[in-house]
């Protein structure tokens, strides 16, 4: 019994453990890259702030004349100083 057994692990086992092998390695392979693509598609959408262009000083410092920070005499130099 064990000789029959030994002698078909000669011959065709190492197929067999190979094939599974592989197959093992592709399929956490597989799951790996399932999970990465799910977690850059669901964070994708937060980058989008990232993605608009960062405001001109100017597009500041009408912000600071808007919110009164600044009156408008200071926001004239200021304007002056920033178009020269």
């Amino acid at each position: 019994m064990w000789g029959d057994m030994m002698a078909y692990m000669g011959n065709d086992g190492w197929g067999h453990m190979l094939f599974g092998g592989l197959m093992m390695v592709l399929f956490w392979g597989a799951i790996i890259a399932l999970v990465v693509f799910l977690v850059r598609g669901l964070t994708r959408g937060r980058g989008d702030a990232m993605d608009q262009p960062r405001p001109t000083a100017l597009d500041l410092l009408q912000e600071r004349y808007a919110r009164g920070e600044i009156d408008r005499e200071e926001y004239e130099q200021r304007r002056h100083d920033l178009r020269h």
